[in-house]
């Protein structure tokens, strides 16, 4: 039976790279993967690529408003698994649509994702919510802090200096260097106090 997966983790965890990994595992056994991300992560244009090098193209990107379900039950009803980069940006309905391909067209889907936003609030990642709430398995990557303690915040730094308000979604914009990291709690917060 087909089921609807979350793996998240802070930055840096190899969310993306993990993914590459599932995809060839399923393409070196002759199955068909779907691969798609949403277009508010505008990194890459419709290429996913990993921090150490790997990409891919991905089969789609979608909107806010596109129905994956819909999409996915006439371009890729034929694969034997779907999976979903940068889940965190989804909608709510798009994590239905997800649970639907999982229930309706029995596909496995398995969507990597940020948990929380910098802000370290559910209500920042809609998706990541829904996900938590309907996902049949959930499941942690873990990766540590410079310090050597396991990291589970994601910081924001606008020129070098770590942000704790702000959009939650803020992407590269050519003006300002704006940087991501993997904190431990006890590094963020000593952060925090210096601000």
């Amino acid at each position: 039976m087909a089921q609807l997966y979350f793996r998240y983790g802070a930055m840096g965890c190899g969310k993306t790279m993990q993914l590459l990994q599932v995809a060839f595992n399923y393409e070196e056994r002759d199955e068909k993967v779907c691969v798609i991300k949403p277009r508010t992560d505008t990194k890459n244009g419709t290429k996913l690529l990993t921090r150490i090098g790997l990409e891919r193209e991905t089969n789609f990107t979608f909107a806010r408003r596109d129905n994956i379900y819909k999409k996915i039950a006439k371009d890729c009803a034929d694969v034997d698994c779907v999976l979903v980069d940068e889940s965190q940006f989804l909608t709510p309905a798009q994590v239905d649509q997800l649970m639907e391909v999982v229930v309706e067209l029995n596909i496995p889907v398995i969507c990597y994702g940020l948990r929380l936003n910098f802000r370290q609030q559910d209500k920042g990642f809609e998706g990541s919510t829904r996900l938590l709430q309907i996902a049949h398995k959930i499941e942690e990557i873990k990766t540590i802090c410079s310090c050597g303690r396991k990291a589970t915040i994601n910081a924001r730094f606008l020129n070098d200096k770590l942000v704790t308000e702000g959009p939650d979604i803020l992407i590269d914009d050519g003006k300002t260097k704006i940087v991501y990291r993997a904190l431990c709690n006890n590094c963020y917060h000593k952060l925090k106090k210096e601000l």
